[in-house]
Parts: C-alpha cells; sequence; structure tokens
C-alpha cells in the first residue's frame, strides 16, 4: 500500500499545483519533480506527515534582481513561510561561478528579510539519513503549530486506522491494522501510540504489559471522513 499511496498522492497533489500555477511556473511542474525533489518527499516529508499539505513544489518568488527564482519547496502556513532547498555535494563548485555562488547567499538573505526560514538539505542525508530529516521537520512543526489536531493533519497510516475503528463493530488489533495498511507490526505500533496520546481511541483489550486491542473514542467519531 505504501508506495502505490505515496505516488497517488504525489501525482493528484502535483496535478492541483499544475491546475493553480501560470506561465512558467506551470511548465516547470508540468515536467515533473526532479529526482532529488521526489527522494525527499518519499523519504522524508511523506514518512513524517504522510500527506502534503501546506507544501508547495517550485515555488515562484520574485528574485533581488527583478527576475524570478523557484524554491524546490515552500511550506507556508499561517503566517509562517519556509524555504526548502536540496543541495548536492559540490554542485556549487563544479557548475557555478564565483558570482553565481555569492549571489545565491545574497538570494537567501533577502528571503531572510522577508521573513522566510529557509532550510537547507544535503542530497545526502536524503539518501542515508532521512530519519533525522524527518524528525527535524516533525519537531520544527510541532514548535510553530503545536500538535497535530485535525483529522485531516494525521498521518495517512493513521487516518486509515480511524477509518478501520469506525467500519468495524468490535475493538480493533494490530493483526487488522496490518491488514489494511499491509505494514508490519513494528510499523503500524507508533501510529497506534500517537492516536491514543492524541486521544483518538482507547485500550479496549490488553495483557500486563501491553494493549492487544483498541476501540475509537465515540466522541471523534463525526471527525472521520
Amino acid at each position: 500500500m505504501g508506495d502505490k499511496l505515496f505516488e497517488d498522492y504525489c501525482q493528484s497533489w502535483l496535478t492541483k499545483h499544475i491546475i493553480g500555477r501560470r506561465g512558467e511556473n506551470r511548465s516547470r511542474i508540468k515536467e515533473g519533480l526532479g529526482h532529488a525533489e521526489k527522494l525527499m518527499l518519499q523519504n522524508i516529508w511523506w514518512p513524517a506527515f504522510g500527506h502534503f499539505q501546506h507544501l508547495h513544489p517550485e515555488y515562484e518568488i520574485q528574485d533581488f534582481s527583478e527576475g524570478y527564482r523557484y524554491i524546490d519547496f515552500a511550506y507556508v502556513r499561517s503566517h509562517i513561510r519556509v524555504a526548502i532547498e536540496i543541495d548536492g555535494y559540490g554542485t556549487h563548485l563544479r557548475h557555478n561561478t564565483r558570482k553565481q555562488f555569492c549571489d545565491q547567499w545574497v538570494r537567501q538573505m533577502h528571503l531572510t528579510n522577508d521573513n522566510w526560514t529557509v532550510i537547507r538539505i544535503g542530497y545526502d542525508d536524503i539518501e542515508q539519513r532521512p530519519r533525522l530529516w524527518q524528525q527535524l521537520f516533525q519537531q520544527m512543526v510541532g514548535r510553530l503549530f503545536g500538535a497535530p489536531g485535525t483529522f485531516n493533519e494525521l498521518h495517512v497510516y493513521e487516518r486509515e486506522i480511524l477509518r478501520l475503528a469506525a467500519m468495524l463493530e468490535r475493538p480493533f488489533q494490530l493483526s487488522d491494522v496490518r491488514g489494511r495498511l499491509h505494514c508490519s507490526y513494528n510499523k503500524a505500533r507508533p501510529h497506534i501510540r500517537k492516536l491514543e496520546e492524541s486521544e483518538w481511541i482507547r485500550a479496549a483489550l490488553g495483557g500486563a504489559t501491553r494493549t492487544h486491542a483498541w476501540s475509537l473514542e465515540p466522541s471523534k467519531r463525526m471527525f472521520i471522513h
């Protein structure tokens, strides 16, 4: 389920942005994401959040030299704007002149002066240390906006678990979740734990040290869709 769900969600998200863009900005998105950009979504953002809400690919901004430039991803929510740029090792030295190398830091300073938070991720980290960046982004969003509270803000796996809980006429077990998500017990348990901590579900059956079944909190049923 995981890879297909990601691919379907990603394509739907890109299509929505294609419809909403114009000119060169639209053309850039229609060309599709680059390898590094898609890998960032697949390895970091999707496992961390399970959705792309508030995230914009190829975000167009006016350049300090009166032209336009594009941010790999912009996270725009309320009055908060975060620019996320992906850097390959040695890219600047191989492809940029000295002036271009310096101008990128001028552009970054202009973003900072316009109240953007600028985050740069090395490509090697996307491949080799994705879990670190999942945690860093989760900490950032949690610090800025608090813990997820609405159904749409939950991870996609957590939304599917809640839909399962609402559908069954009995408490659900790990085996039910594994069948729904096609994932391992170890992958399912952290999502169940988060739903317990945020009071979407409660323990229904357990042993001395571990819960074996859970029920949906009745007051939460109306928020599941």
